[in-house]
């Protein structure tokens, strides 16, 4: 079900701030907690947690810009602003981690240990309790409204309740006696921190150089088009993602001869066949195609219909007025004329022999057919001399 623009900025709105008022008061306990209580895991924690209410200001920037309707100057919308908000943020994520690795580094090379006070155990499990709590509500609410940004913010909360659980652990082993600990679970922190951080920021990277959907939604996305009537083949199918949305260009092979109209009710189907099938779908783009093009085009340099229509239809149409109109078919680097007439026309074989003279030096030409409008009786084939 897809979710007005409008609400879904005000629930991305809401969760953010949620997230943004737990971060600032967890920060504000931890950084205290671990000074007054001697942890330097729980100092790191809550400098993750400081570092959580820049990303949370970003996501909110990205969730308004990013969910505004396309328009002549982004006709795909705006929903790369997430892409590039999420890419800034896995920046931040990998600089706060590397810093508070390198300074806990640093403390054990030089054995300057702290014993932390017990009491740091209480704080460090409302953290756990309280970022456990919001990843459950961040991760329902993303995919509601079907936001990566909104998700991955959600996962950043189950990150945090795991550092969280990693200082529990360090805590408890300073406290037993193995004063190191402390310091070894804020590193783990750290890495876990930089860890993150390179996960969101490659993702943001293969989004913005529009690399392709996963290889399981791939399959999927063939087997929807494999089910419409009128088409022989695929090829060419090209897929990536907006934001959170799948954007799918696909050529597909169809009948030769079929109308116009025929051709463009197959990618009808096949468009509607996606965007109701695959909720992540949000556009797609279907090329018809009467012949394998993929390598080259074979009719590419072949006259156009104006061309042919002056050098010899035009004639034609002088000399036998019946002839109502014609149908132009560009296969195999060759041209097929389906040439219609009224149904009153009579003079089959003579215009046969008309054909025949005119096209002898027509190489480009393999076919001609006459019909008879009206009439579904295809009177006969005159068929161009080939040199």
């Amino acid at each position: 079900m897809t979710v007005a623009t409008s609400d879904r900025y005000k629930q991305a709105k809401k969760v953010t701030l949620v997230g943004a008022l737990k971060n600032a008061l967890l920060g504000i306990i931890k950084v205290l907690g671990g000074y007054w209580f001697h942890s330097h895991a729980l100092v790191a924690d809550g400098i993750h947690s400081f570092a959580d209410l820049i990303t949370d200001g970003m996501v909110l920037i990205a969730s308004k810009y990013g969910s505004v309707d396309a328009d002549d100057s982004h006709p795909y919308g705006h929903q790369r602003i997430e892409t590039a908000a999420t890419f800034l943020l896995s920046l931040l994520l990998i600089l706060a981690g590397a810093g508070i690795a390198w300074d806990s580094v640093q403390e054990l090379l030089k054995h300057s240990y702290t014993m932390p006070n017990e009491l740091a155990l209480f704080i460090v499990l409302i953290s756990i309790l309280g970022n456990e709590a919001l990843f459950h509500y961040t991760l329902r609410i993303g995919k509601n409204i079907g936001s990566r940004l909104i998700t991955a913010n959600a996962w950043h909360h189950r990150s945090d309740a795991a550092s969280s659980l990693v200082v529990f652990i360090g805590l408890i082993g300073s406290l037993m006696g193995y004063a190191y600990f402390d310091t070894v679970a804020a590193i783990v922190v750290a890495l876990m921190i930089v860890k993150m951080g390179w996960d969101y920021g490659w993702n943001s990277i293969k989004e913005l150089i529009d690399t392709a959907v996963e290889p399981e939604l791939i399959e999927k996305i063939e087997s929807i088009i494999n089910t419409i009537d009128g088409i022989e083949r695929i090829h060419q199918l090209r897929s990536r993602y907006m934001g959170g949305d799948v954007l799918i260009d696909v050529h597909i092979l169809v009948a030769p001869k079929i109308s116009v109209s025929e051709g463009h009710y197959i990618s009808q189907q096949v468009q509607q066949a996606l965007v109701n099938g695959i909720e992540s779908v949000k556009d797609v783009i279907v090329h018809v195609d009467p012949e394998d093009d993929e390598i080259f085009c074979p009719s590419l340099d072949l006259p156009s219909r104006k061309r042919i229509k002056r050098e010899f239809l035009m004639d034609m149409s002088q000399c036998f007025p019946e002839v109502s109109f014609f149908n132009l078919h560009y296969l195999e680097g060759s041209l097929y004329i389906d040439v219609f007439c009224k149904q009153s026309f009579t003079r089959w074989e003579e215009l046969n022999s008309y054909i025949q003279d005119k096209l002898a030096s027509k190489t480009l030409v393999r076919t001609i057919r006459l019909f008879c409008l009206e009439s579904e009786i295809n009177n006969f084939i005159a068929v161009a001399p080939s040199n």
